[in-house]
């Protein structure tokens, strides 16, 4: 499946009220001024009634309102933000993580670099709305889970939601949804045995979803005292611009649930995002195992293991450091590394259930690091610098960077190579078109299946899967041979291993 692009596709697409494209485009109505999903169960309108809308800010713009009955806001976000590397994918990425509500419009657009009005007539003609526009979008479409999914005040929900103060919050849900605070709060789902302080949401997604094999790489990799997996959940504490958070994000049959406790209720809508690209939420799973499936090695591995996600990360400067530390050792060994670490250099916060480390900020590793590491000399030295550098703000990481440009930033600093870098941007960026042909995982698993594991040939094998090459990568990585290698260390053989020891 992709996202379908003409007006033929998509209106056959609302026809058959397919959920599969539901969040990738919005259906606006002229008769009824009401936009939708694709699946939404009303009467299909008339062709000459319908103007198709990359997104609902856009809709918004052009003066429509959401459905009452199919609440697109609820749909998963489209996957063509990860997918897509231009600045159109980038801004909404950013403009997810909050970054127009902490910086404004020209923080945005200086992170993408552009003037900010080269920028909204940029995505003004892209997407039909601008930075302003789309993260108010955001707003509501986080305000409309608070209003329905928690008992959070009005008035706790409107500032948790990104607003600046409660009027307009009220106005733009009459403008979106064309009900009041109160009428949507009316929907909500009663929880008689609430905790006081606890914020509890649903998060949506699309089928099929990997989720046991998620909760089992991150159980492997979870930095004791900080994260917490088991084979249904995963809980950790982090820092957020407004202070510490905890969350914990449950299934229970089909449905993902989070629970947080926030320093800041602003920080809650930069939280769920986070969680989304931490767990590939707004993945379309369904186009990428078929294309997966299309060759005939890989095709059991995606019977074997339908909706397969890549994991994301919550931090970009912590999935380096986590990346460098776990170098050319094993998963446990690096587990214990990091662990020693977060014990000594790492914040206790009570935000959440009990009392927990936060992991380090880039300035303690910097200034103390050296006293802390262990291993290879040459190694500590990397690790220490890039921290100093990320906290003196000469590099900056974040999902809204351009992926080769990361890529280029990465490798010239010490002690990083093309493993390395592949691998931050492949979590951090959330590239779906990553291959690893110096990791042992990757390999082993290429070898389970009878495809080429040297590093030329594997390269060349996996180009037909682009752009799904970071899927590839995940499926290998569970392919591989018990025990398995760390998928965040190097081959002792690769020449690229050599070369990031001894830089």
């Amino acid at each position: 499946m992709t996202n379908p692009t003409t007006f033929d596709e998509r209106y056959r697409a609302i026809s058959s009220r397919d959920a599969r494209f539901d969040g990738q485009f919005v259906t606006a109505v002229r008769s009824t001024g009401i936009y939708c999903r694709p699946s939404c169960p009303a009467r299909t309108p008339k062709e000459a009634n319908v103007t198709f809308y990359p997104t609902s800010a856009a809709a918004h713009e052009a003066g429509y309102r959401a459905c009452k009955r199919c609440l697109p806001e609820a749909a998963p976000g489209s996957p063509e933000w990860d997918v897509r590397s231009d600045t159109a994918a980038r801004a909404m990425r950013l403009i997810a993580d909050g970054v127009v509500e902490r910086e404004g419009v020209d923080g945005l657009a200086q992170h993408l670099g552009y003037s900010s009005r080269h920028l909204t007539r940029l995505l003004t003609a892209e997407l039909g709305a601008g930075p302003l526009a789309l993260a108010r979008a955001h707003r509501a479409h986080t305000a409309r889970m608070l209003l329905v999914g928690t008992d959070l005040s009005i008035t706790d929900a409107a500032f948790s939601a990104g607003f600046a103060s409660v009027r307009q919050f009220n106005d733009t849900i009459r403008e979106v949804f064309d009900m009041t605070p109160g009428a949507l709060r009316a929907r909500r789902r009663e929880h008689a045995d609430a905790t006081p302080g606890l914020i509890e949401l649903t998060l949506p997604y699309r089928e099929p979803f990997d989720a046991a094999g998620l909760f089992q790489w991150m159980a492997a990799r979870a930095i004791v005292g900080t994260e917490e997996a088991t084979a249904t959940s995963y809980s950790r504490v982090i820092a957020l611009p407004g202070g510490p958070a905890w969350m914990r994000l449950t299934l229970s049959g089909s449905r993902l649930a989070l629970a947080a406790r926030l320093t800041s209720l602003s920080d809650l809508r930069v939280l769920v995002a986070r969680v989304r690209r931490l767990f590939d939420l707004d993945a379309d799973p369904q186009a990428i195992d078929a294309a997966l499936a299309m060759v005939p090695l890989a095709a059991p591995l995606v019977a074997a293991r339908p909706g397969i996600r890549v994991p994301g990360a919550m931090s970009g400067d912590e999935m380096l450091i986590r990346a460098m530390i776990g170098q050319q050792i094993s998963v446990p060994a690096a587990r214990t590394h990091l662990t020693r670490l977060t014990e000594e250099l790492g914040e206790m916060t009570d935000v959440g259930p009990q009392p927990a480390r936060l992991f380090p900020t880039m300035r303690a590793i910097a200034d103390h690091g050296t006293t802390v590491l262990r291993g290879p000399a040459a190694r500590t030295r990397a690790i220490v610098e890039v921290a100093r550098r990320l906290a003196d703000g000469e590099l900056e990481l974040s999902s809204g960077d351009d992926s080769a440009e990361q890529r280029g930033a990465l490798l010239a600093l010490p002690g990083v190579g093309p493993w390395t870098a592949d691998y931050v941007r492949m979590r951090v960026v959330g590239d779906p078109d990553i291959t690893l042909p110096g990791d042992v995982a990757v390999r082993a698993g290429a070898r389970v299946i009878g495809a080429p594991d040297d590093p030329a040939g594997f390269t060349a094998w996996a180009e037909q899967f682009a752009p799904w090459r970071s899927y590839l990568t995940a499926h290998l990585w569970r392919a591989s041979a018990a025990p398995q290698p760390s998928s965040e260390n190097l081959s002792a053989s690769s020449p690229k291993t050599a070369k990031e020891a001894s830089e």
